[in-house]
This record gives C-alpha cells, sequence and structure tokens, in this order.
C-alpha cells in the first residue's frame, strides 16, 4: 500500500510542478498565479505550474518571444508582458493562448506584431499594445475580436489606421489612438467623421492630431477640413495621331497620360513589346537604360507631367503601352497598341512633318499635324495683310486683320530679354544645330526640331505639357545675335492644334535662337542655331559655265584627237 501511495503522489507533484526561481507562485480563489514581475528576466522561464492563469513578467528585460515560450501554459487568461525590451516575437507565440482575456504588451519596442495571432484569441477582453514601434494594422487584424472591451494603440507610429478597422469590435466602450504620427490625406477623412458620431468612449481627443501634411501638422484629426476625394481617371493622348497616321522608323512618339483625381495621381507606364516588359515610373526624364543596352540608353524617355517619349521608333518598338494612375482612392489605366510599318518609302522632304504628319499647304485651314508658320515680323508695322488664314495679329496688339486690314504695330514686352539670360530653363548649342538634318531637343515643355537653310528655319513643336492657366499665351520668338547684341526679329503665337512654324527671310551665316515661352516671361526653353552660309551667284555662275564648256568641247576634242590618230597611221 505505501509503494502506491508514494506513486500518487509523485504523479501528483510532477502535474502541479513547483514555481521555478525567482518566481512566486500563489493559489488564491482557485486560481494559479505566477508573479515574475521586476526579476530582471532575460527570457521567459520554463518550468511554470500548467494550471497557472495569470502571469505577470512585467518590468523585466525580456528582448523576444518565441513559439516555445508559453506552451507549458496554455490556460493562462491574463498575460503581462508590459515595460520589458521586446522587439520580436515570433508568429503562432500567442495563438496557443485560446483563453486570454487580457494581453498587456505595452511600453515595449515592437515593431512587427504578428497580428495573425489575434485571430485564435477570440475570448480577448482587454488588448493594451501602446508605447511601441508599430506602423501598420492590417485591415481585419481585429475581425474575431467581438468580446473586446479595450483596446489601447496610443503612442505608437501609425499613420494611418484602415477605414471601418474597429467595426467588427461590437464590444468594444474604450478606445485610445493618440500621439500616432498620422498622415491627414484621404485615407483618414473617414476616422473624422467616426470619431463624431461613434459612441466609443475615445480619450484625449485633442492629441490625435496630424503629423503631415505639413500645413495640418498638430492639427487635431476632429478638426481637419473635408475633402473631396477621388479615384483616378486616365485619357492617353499620342502625336502623331496612331489612329490616321502611319508609323515609320525614325518617327518620334509622344504618348501623354493625362490623369485627374484627388489626391494627385502617380502616373507610371508598362511598355510590353515582344522581347521585354518594362515598368517605368514618372521620375523626371527616367530612362528606361537599365534594361537596355548600353549604346541605347535613351530608348525610352518619361517625364514628370505624365508624358512618355519614344525619340526613335523601330520595329523593338512595338508593342502594347499602358498608362496606370493610382492614388490612395484606387487606380485606373489605359492602353494603346504601336505598330510600325517599316522603313519610310520616301525621304523626308520640308513640306513633310518628321514626326508622321503633314504640314498643311498655306491655303489651307491649319491642322492638328502642322501649319504653314503664322509669324509677324518687326518691319511689318502696317502692311496690309492678305486673305489668308494663317495671318496672324501683333501680338501686343490684340487685334487682327482678315482682309486688307492694317495691323497696329506694339513692340512684344520681351524684346530685351532675348540672348541668353540665365532664367532659361534649357539652352541649347549652336555647334550642335549646323545642319540641314532635324535635330531633336527633349525638354518637360515638349520637343522642338529644328530644320534649318540659309534663309530658313522650320520649327517642329511637340508641346507635352503647358501650365493650363497660361493655355492661350505661348509664345514663339526668334532673336538674332550679332555684334551689337541680340534682337527680336519674328515671332508668333503659339496656336492650338498647330505644331509648325516656318520662319523665312533669315540672313545666311547668322546665329539665332528660338524661345519658347509665356508672354510677359523669360524664356523657358531656348535652342540656338546657325543658319547656312549662302554660297555667292557668281561663284555657282562661274561653276556651272565652266562646266557646261568642259562639257560641249568633249567631242570636239574626241574628233580632233581620232582625227590625228587617223593621219599617224596612214
Amino acid at each position: 500500500m505505501a509503494p502506491l501511495l508514494s506513486l500518487w503522489l509523485v504523479a501528483l507533484f510532477g502535474l502541479t510542478r513547483a514555481c521555478p526561481e525567482p518566481c512566486a507562485c500563489v493559489d488564491k480563489y482557485a486560481h494559479q498565479f505566477a508573479d515574475c514581475a521586476y526579476k530582471d528576466l532575460q527570457v521567459v522561464p520554463t518550468g511554470l505550474p500548467s494550471n497557472v492563469t495569470t502571469l505577470s513578467l512585467s518590468a523585466n528585460k525580456i528582448t523576444s518571444l518565441q513559439r516555445r515560450s508559453f506552451v507549458e501554459v496554455t490556460q493562462v487568461t491574463s498575460l503581462w508582458l508590459a515595460h520589458n525590451e521586446i522587439r520580436s516575437i515570433e508568429p503562432g507565440t500567442f495563438a496557443i493562448l485560446v483563453q486570454l482575456k487580457n494581453l498587456d504588451i505595452s511600453h515595449n519596442q515592437i515593431v512587427d506584431f504578428p497580428w495573425q495571432d489575434l485571430y485564435n484569441l477570440s475570448a480577448l477582453q482587454l488588448l493594451k499594445m501602446n508605447n511601441n514601434h508599430m506602423a501598420l494594422v492590417p485591415q481585419g487584424a481585429f475581425h474575431t475580436l467581438k468580446d473586446l472591451r479595450s483596446l489601447r494603440i496610443n503612442n505608437n507610429k501609425f499613420t494611418s489606421l484602415a477605414e471601418g478597422i474597429f467595426d467588427s469590435l461590437s464590444s468594444l466602450s474604450h478606445l485610445q489612438i493618440y500621439n500616432n504620427p498620422f498622415e491627414c490625406s484621404c485615407k483618414l477623412q473617414w476616422l473624422k467623421k467616426w470619431m463624431d458620431s461613434t459612441l466609443i468612449s475615445i480619450p484625449e481627443k485633442e492629441s490625435i492630431t496630424c503629423a503631415l501634411p505639413e500645413q495640418l501638422r498638430g492639427v487635431p484629426v476632429g478638426k481637419i477640413p473635408d475633402v473631396q476625394c477621388t479615384s483616378p481617371t486616365v485619357q492617353l493622348t499620342y502625336y502623331p495621331n496612331l489612329d490616321t497616321t502611319e508609323l515609320f522608323d525614325g518617327f518620334t512618339l509622344t504618348l501623354h497620360c493625362a490623369v485627374t483625381g484627388t489626391p494627385p495621381p502617380e502616373v507610371s507606364w508598362k511598355i510590353r513589346t515582344s522581347s521585354q516588359t518594362l515598368e517605368l515610373n514618372g521620375n523626371p526624364k527616367e530612362s528606361a537604360g537599365k534594361d537596355l543596352p548600353r549604346q541605347d540608353p535613351e530608348r525610352f524617355l518619361v517625364f514628370k507631367n505624365g508624358t512618355l517619349l519614344i525619340p526613335h521608333l523601330s520595329k523593338r518598338e512595338e508593342g502594347t503601352y499602358t498608362c496606370l494612375a493610382t492614388n490612395e482612392m484606387g487606380s485606373n489605366q489605359t492602353s494603346v497598341n504601336v505598330a510600325v510599318a517599316g522603313t519610310q518609302k520616301y525621304p523626308l522632304q520640308p513640306g513633310r512633318d518628321p514626326l508622321g504628319g503633314k504640314a498643311q499647304p498655306g491655303d489651307k485651314k491649319p491642322g492638328a499635324k502642322g501649319a504653314k508658320n503664322s509669324v509677324l515680323m518687326p518691319d511689318e508695322r502696317n502692311k496690309p495683310l492678305g486673305p489668308t488664314r494663317q495671318s496672324q495679329p501683333s501680338l501686343a496688339a490684340g487685334t487682327e486683320s482678315t482682309g486688307g486690314g492694317q495691323v497696329p504695330f506694339q513692340p512684344p514686352p520681351f524684346e530685351k530679354k532675348c540672348g541668353s539670360i540665365q532664367t532659361s530653363k534649357y539652352i541649347s548649342n549652336h555647334a550642335f544645330n549646323q545642319s540641314g538634318d532635324f535635330k531633336q531637343h527633349t525638354f518637360d515643355l515638349g520637343v522642338i526640331a529644328l530644320d534649318v537653310s540659309e534663309r530658313d528655319a522650320r520649327v517642329q513643336l511637340t508641346p507635352t505639357y503647358m501650365q493650363p492657366e497660361k493655355v492661350h499665351l505661348r509664345m514663339l520668338y526668334l532673336c538674332q545675335e550679332s555684334s551689337q547684341g541680340h534682337a527680336l526679329v519674328q515671332w508668333s503665337k503659339i496656336e492650338e492644334g498647330v505644331n509648325s512654324y516656318w520662319f523665312q527671310g533669315l540672313n545666311p551665316g547668322t546665329n539665332y535662337s528660338v524661345c519658347l515661352t509665356y508672354l510677359g516671361e523669360d524664356c523657358q526653353v531656348q535652342v540656338v542655331f546657325t543658319t547656312k552660309k549662302e554660297i555667292p551667284s557668281l561663284i555657282i555662275i562661274v561653276v556651272v559655265s565652266i562646266f557646261l564648256l568642259v562639257l560641249a568641247t568633249l567631242p570636239l576634242m574626241g574628233a580632233t584627237w581620232c582625227h590625228l590618230l587617223s593621219k599617224y597611221q596612214g
């Protein structure tokens, strides 16, 4: 009998286990309390009684929690871990504590909390997570906590809270969210309205403030202005018109993605060709060279205004181009297919648009592809204008003559700004433009292409962006450089839908500059060039005469040579 009693006692003590040092274990009100607070513990002690229901590990030096930390105390209902140095918690650490009602992990250094562990803690009534470094609460993190009454997530680094994140907490009566660096954007508008209407106790509302944007820093969320937030809309335009224009090798294609939305959407491009897929964001002038050969670093250019430029089309660029706009309210996208017909069968003539359109004849209405220039010169002060549709008024006068009327002349207000000025955003050099070939210059404002001869200069504009409020004040003017300085010689208002401008009557071998700007403002884009030197007419006449003389004497010399040869043989 004695041996059986001894075995029974050993088994009983083995099940209850002794309290590990330095903890104190107490039975009180049919509950087992294990007090391990203020013991300088660095890890969760092992050997705790399996029937422990309340475990206090507060004010220690525990730095991490592992999945096995609480496998011996799965019946615990209250777990106190405040004021430790906890930085990491392994997923699954709390998931086994299905009877847990009170969990306190406040005043630690937790950044990433295993939110999925909360799914098993449906009995939880108190959750204290305040005074940590957590920055994100996933949508649905509290979905199963139907009995939760008090939630404290104040003094963390939350910048936003998902709309409806507290809706599943049907028993919640107390919520602390103050002292978080909230970003008061569209995503947080719901919180302002919810705080005004909820019956849940939310203390220290004046400390629930904005950290961003800067103009709202320190403003309570309940007092931020209402903003009508909208999801993005996208409209894709292109030049030349892909619906009516056949594209050939060497053409320049401009795709512009016009987006609207509040807050302003971010624009990105997805390019899918037969050989690769590229994703480009809207950083200024971003190049796709990172995925391309070194010798082709600017195959695609992306501008911050939503424009994608393909400077030199080829079969490699055939594919689908998708513009994607994204903001806090959602995303939207639109696509266009680009096909290249191959090599152009005829050479580019001065009357043709290098970007794919055709220059309209002078007696036709200006079109979207190009038009004869609409330029007035300073010496046309009172010159009668013919009934051409391209005739434009003097810029300062604001009147137009469509018949034989007079156009009053007033010098443009920006004549003194000719030449290279410090406020010009983009300036090219003369050496680059001493050619009859089209030279393209790419800027945030668009593309300028120049075709220069002895007395003419044709300008091709591909405007990718203009300030909307100044759309009717865009100006193009031509300045001449001389020993006396710079002088304005011709100018024009940039008309809607007109992309080609032809400056005529220039001096051969002279330095000029074309400036794109707004009325009364400094030059935004300045492209300088030199007209070709003209060969004197007398030299041409002499050269042609000598050539014709030589050509005419060749038969006579041949006959003389044959006569002498036959005479010698005879």
